[in-house]
This record gives C-alpha cells, sequence and structure tokens, in this order.
C-alpha cells in the first residue's frame, strides 16, 4: 500500500518518517495491518536474529511474511489492547541498546508511543512509519471517551452521542485526537460528514 502524505497541520500532530536500520542489542517491531510492509522493507537476518516482532493484522494477509523473516520472537493478536500486556513487558525487559520501530496506523503508533514514553524512552528515539488507513483514535472533550478508527468529520461519538468536530490536536498522553462538539451553540446544525482527507 502506498503511503499517505499528510498535509501540514499544528505543531501536536505527530510527523513520521521511514524506519531505518539502527545498530543495536535488540530491535522491537510493533505494527498492525499495512505496518508489515515497513517491516518487511527494513528487515535484515541479522536484525531479525535480535527482533521482536508484535504484530496486529486487522485482516490484513502479511503474518505468514513476518514470520517467514524468522524473528527471534514473535506475536500476533487481534487488537492493540490483547498484545498491551506483552508491549510492555518489552519495554520492561529492555536493555539498553534497543532499537523501536513503529508502523502502521496513528491508533497503534500512539498508543505504542504513549506505552514507550512511560517505560521512560523519549519520543524522539523511536522511529515511526504510517501505513494504511488515515482513520483517527479519537477522544471527545466532553465525556472523555474514546473512539477508534474515525474516518469522517464530523462524527458521533461512541459513548456520548455528541456530534464532534475531528480536530487536528493530538496528544502524546492520550494517543489521541481531540474531538469537540460541532453544534453546541446552534444545536441541530450538524454539516453532512466528510472523509477526513476529502
Amino acid at each position: 500500500m502506498s503511503k499517505f502524505t499528510f498535509p501540514e497541520s499544528i505543531r501536536s500532530r505527530p510527523v513520521y518518517g521511514t524506519l531505518e536500520l539502527r545498530a543495536g542489542a535488540a530491535h522491537l517491531l510493533i505494527a498492525d495491518a499495512h505496518g508489515a510492509e515497513a517491516i518487511l522493507d527494513v528487515a535484515t537476518p541479522a536484525m531479525m536474529a535480535k527482533a521482536h516482532i508484535i504484530y496486529i493484522p486487522k485482516g490484513e494477509p502479511f503474518e505468514d511474511k513476518l514470520r517467514a523473516l524468522k524473528p527471534a520472537q514473535f506475536y500476533s493478536g487481534p487488537t492493540y489492547s490483547a498484545a498491551e500486556q506483552r508491549i510492555h513487558k518489552a519495554f520492561a525487559d529492555a536493555k539498553m541498546g534497543l532499537q523501536l520501530y513503529l508502523s502502521g496506523t496513528e491508533g497503534v503508533i500512539g498508543q505504542a508511543q504513549h506505552a514507550a514514553m512511560q517505560a521512560g524512552i523519549p519520543h524522539t528515539a523511536i522511529q515511526t512509519e504510517h501505513r494504511g488507513s488515515t482513520a483517527r483514535r479519537m477522544q471527545c472533550v466532553h465525556c472523555k471517551g474514546i473512539t477508534e478508527d474515525v474516518e469522517v468529520d464530523p462524527f458521533q461519538c461512541a459513548h456520548c452521542g455528541l456530534h464532534l468536530f475531528v480536530r487536528d490536536h493530538y496528544s502524546r498522553r492520550l494517543a489521541a485526537y481531540q474531538g469537540v462538539c460541532i453544534d453546541a451553540e446552534d444545536p441541530g446544525n450538524v454539516p453532512a460528514p466528510k472523509g477526513l482527507y476529502e
């Protein structure tokens, strides 16, 4: 899948690069869906001998290709929540020289980056590459509920039902963008939803 070029935005919005092989004592690669393609692009046999891949397929057919790389450790799980305990353990067990690579959707990249920062890894030391869906992980600023995979603006909060404007403001602490009620001053005046990058 081709990479999406995000339009310029406000400073809090994440900027993604391209994964690059770096020398390290160990390599932790966390990806979902098409993020597997970024791993396949950067992988070498020497890297895989010291690699731990955590992959969330989301219905994409890359698991067999990742396993064929023969990483030292491999885990595939249905959701980020299912993989979360393993991710936290990988960070808790990490030694000096760990190289961290995150790829795929913004939701998985953001959540894994947040976990890494809680473990003491600065966000500037984490490589990220966006691949696949441009859907966002959104937090309603009113009820604080998180809605995954938001693809339209405005969208309806899955928790409180408010119609929310999709803002570019991003919280690293929450690993989510912020959504604000779009019709607070004029109830019922909600524009038709459009794709996020139409």
